[in-house]
C-alpha cells in the first residue's frame, strides 16, 4: 500500500499520546478517528490496527530495532521497524531516510530472545503466567496477543438476536451467533458498528462474549432490587436491565460522576427505564444501602490481564506495585459492599483478570473472614480455551 503522510502523522500522534503522555489506547484511537473525518473506512481501519499492533508488540519491536527508550525521535524508528516486520512497504520521507530495513529483517530472523520479549510482555508478567498456568501458559500468551473480535449483545428490551442479525445484514454487516451466548453476535469483518442505525436505535451494545457471562450468573428475575457497585459507563448495568425486563430497580453506583452521566445516555438509548445512578462520595452513601439488594454485582477494578487482546497498553501500565494496590482495593470493595445484600440475596464478584490472587484467593479470604456468606458457583474463563477475554466470575449468597 501507499502510505500517505496524513495517515503516518495520525499513527505518530496517537502513539505519542499512548507512550509519552500515558493515555489509554482505546480513547486515543477513538478520538483520532473522530477528529479525522476525511479518512475513508479502509484508512481508518489501517490507522487503528497499526497503532494497536505497535502497542501490542512494543517490547519485541524495541529489541529487534535496538531502541532503548521511546521519545518523539525514536518513535519514528519504532513505526518504521514495525512496518518492516509486518511486511509493509517503508514510506518515503525524511524520517526514514537513513533507515535500514535489511538490518531489521536480519535481526528478526536471527533473534534468540526470551519468551517474554518474543511475546512482548514484561518479565514479571511472564513469571506470573508461568506460575499460574504452567505448561499452558504458552497457549494463553498466544491468545492474549491475538486481535480481539468484535462481539455484540442484542438488547432484548427491544429485539432478539435473530432479528438483530437480519437488520444488521441489511446494513451490510455480517455476523455469526455464538451457541453458548444467547444474546451474542460476532462480526465476520471488523466494522465501526456505532455508526449504524441499529446502534443509534439502541438495538445492541458492544460487549465481549466473556463479559456477557457475568450478569446472567446472578439469576436475575423481573422485579428484583439490584445494585451494581462499580457501574462505570454501564456495560454490565445495561445487561442487568435487559435481564430484569425493565421491572424492579437497578441502582448503579460509581466513584466517577462523569461515567454515570455516560451511563444515563446509554440507558436512554437502550430503553432501560428502571436504572437509578448514585455517585458514591462518602461511606454513608454505602451504609444507606445496607440490607436492600436482592442481587449485587461487584465488577471490581483489576489488572485487566484477561483483556490484553483489546487493551494491549495495559501491560505497559501495570506493575507489581499497582497489582498489590488493586488487590487491596478488591478486598476493601468486598468487605464494604457485601452488606448491601439482604439475607438470602446473591452477589457476583467478577474481574477481567487471569491472576488467581485477584480472583479465587480474594473470595477465599473474604469467606474466611465473613462466615455469613457462602460460595455457590464459580467460573474461570480462559482466553485460550474460550477464544474471548479472560474473566473470573464468583457467585456468593448471604446467609444472615
Amino acid at each position: 500500500m501507499i502510505w500517505h503522510n496524513n495517515l503516518l502523522k495520525g499513527i505518530f500522534d496517537g502513539l505519542v499520546q499512548i507512550f509519552l503522555q500515558e493515555r489509554h489506547a482505546g480513547q486515543v484511537v477513538e478520538k483520532l478517528l473522530v477528529k479525522n473525518k476525511k479518512w475513508g473506512s479502509r484508512d481508518r481501519a489501517i490507522v487503528a490496527s497499526t497503532i494497536y499492533d505497535i502497542v501490542r508488540w512494543k517490547r519485541l519491536i524495541q529489541e529487534i530495532s535496538e531502541i532503548s527508550s521511546i521519545d518523539e525521535k525514536t518513535l519514528w524508528l519504532l513505526i518504521g521497524s514495525w512496518l518492516v516486520i509486518a511486511g509493509q512497504p517503508l514510506p518515503e520521507g525524511e524520517v526514514f531516510k537513513n533507515f535500514s530495513p535489511d538490518r531489521i529483517l536480519q535481526a528478526q530472523k536471527n533473534n534468540h530472545f526470551s519468551r517474554a520479549i518474543q511475546a512482548s510482555i514484561p518479565d514479571w508478567f511472564d513469571q506470573f503466567g508461568k506460575e499460574e498456568f504452567g505448561s499452558d501458559w504458552e497457549k494463553e500468551l498466544k491468545a492474549l496477543n491475538r486481535e480481539a473480535s468484535i462481539v455484540l449483545r442484542a438488547n432484548t428490551l427491544k429485539i432478539d438476536t435473530s432479528r438483530l442479525q437480519h437488520i444488521l445484514k441489511e446494513e451490510g454487516i455480517e455476523t455469526i451467533p455464538i451457541k453458548s451466548h444467547p444474546d451474542a453476535l460476532v462480526l465476520k469483518i471488523r466494522r465501526n458498528v456505532q455508526t449504524t442505525k441499529a446502534f443509534q436505535k439502541g438495538l445492541f451494545e458492544i460487549q465481549d462474549a466473556s463479559s456477557q457471562r457475568v450478569a446472567p450468573f446472578l439469576g436475575i428475575q423481573p422485579g428484583m432490587n439490584i445494585v451494581d457497585v462499580c457501574a462505570g459507563a454501564g456495560g454490565k448495568t445495561l445487561h442487568l436491565a435487559a435481564l430484569s425486563q425493565n421491572k424492579g430497580r437497578i441502582t448503579a453506583l460509581d466513584l466517577s460522576n462523569s461515567k454515570l452521566q455516560e451511563l444515563k445516555k446509554r440507558a436512554r438509548r437502550s430503553g432501560a427505564r428502571h436504572i437509578i445512578t448514585r455517585h458514591i462520595e462518602t461511606a454513608q452513601d454505602i451504609l444507606d444501602l445496607h440490607h436492600t439488594a436482592d442481587r449485587l454485582l461487584i465488577d471490581a477494578p483489576c489488572s485487566g490481564s484477561g483483556v490484553l487482546r483489546r487493551k494491549p497498553d495495559m501491560k505497559w501500565k501495570s506493575n507489581l506495585k499497582l497489582l498489590q494496590i488493586l488487590r487491596t482495593q478488591q478486598a476493601i470493595l468486598l468487605k464494604s459492599y457485601a452488606p448491601i445484600l439482604k439475607p438470602g440475596g446473591r452477589m457476583v464478584y467478577a474481574t477481567c483478570s487471569i491472576w488467581s490472587s485477584e480472583n479465587e484467593r480474594q473470595v477465599e479470604v473474604f469467606l474466611a473472614n465473613h462466615t455469613g456468606y457462602r460460595l455457590l458457583d464459580q467460573e474461570i474463563i480462559s482466553p485460550a480455551q474460550s477464544g474471548f477475554d479472560g474473566f473470573f466470575i464468583s457467585l456468593l449468597e448471604r446467609l444472615v
